[in-house]
């Protein structure tokens, strides 16, 4: 079955790449946008299970779709405070402040539907990430370094910089933190009759 990553992250495509399987990239357009009492959790599995559906609609094969949400707080709460993708240096710089000295979880979904069986097989990952107490210009620094406004959270963990930024990371798939759960997905696709490379 051909199999197809229904995202636009750069990312995500770079991971699923590590699988060495032959995949399309296809973008979906779908709302992202949180919904009235929404926790974090439901609004991350909505998502990743949203984008799949959506590339269903025009594709077959074995779609995989993925999304990240991070949160401060109870991530099964619905006023819990989401820290979405910044966009910008400013938005950037507020969500590192809030971060500084705290826990932060990130909780990426994964979503695998099978159109021919039209059975979709879900997970969400945790990944608590610790930072450190955060200073003004550190924050700065490591924004102009990192850029990091298509990220959730204002943070990427593989890098250097990024890294720089935390005490400790609590979680079982490093490649969860940076956008796709690959223990898992590898698991769904050998379920699927499809084995990875690598």
């Amino acid at each position: 079955m051909p199999l197809i990553l229904a995202s636009s992250s750069p990312f995500r495509k770079i991971l699923l790449k590590r699988l060495g399987l032959a995949f399309e990239v296809v973008v979906p357009d779908i709302d992202e946008s949180r919904k009235p009492l929404e926790s974090p959790e439901q609004l991350a599995f909505r998502l990743a299970q949203e984008k799949a559906s959506e590339v269903a609609k025009t594709h077959s094969g074995l779609i995989i779709a993925s999304d990240q949400v991070a949160t401060l707080g109870n991530a099964d709460a619905p006023d819990a405070v989401v820290l979405s993708k910044p966009h910008n240096f400013e938005n950037a710089t507020k969500q590192l402040e809030q971060s500084s000295g705290r826990a932060v979880t990130f909780l990426t979904s994964l979503a695998l539907l099978n159109t021919n069986t039209r059975k979709m097989q879900t997970i969400i990952h945790t990944t608590t990430v610790f930072f450190k107490q955060l200073s003004a210009e550190k924050i700065a620094d490591y924004l102009q370094k990192d850029q990091p406004y298509n990220c959730a959270g204002s943070f990427k963990s593989e890098t250097a910089a990024g890294k720089n930024l935390i005490e400790r990371i609590e979680g079982d798939d490093p490649d969860a933190l940076v956008g796709l759960p690959l223990i898992q997905l590898r698991k769904m696709l050998t379920t699927n009759g499809i084995a990875p490379k690598n």
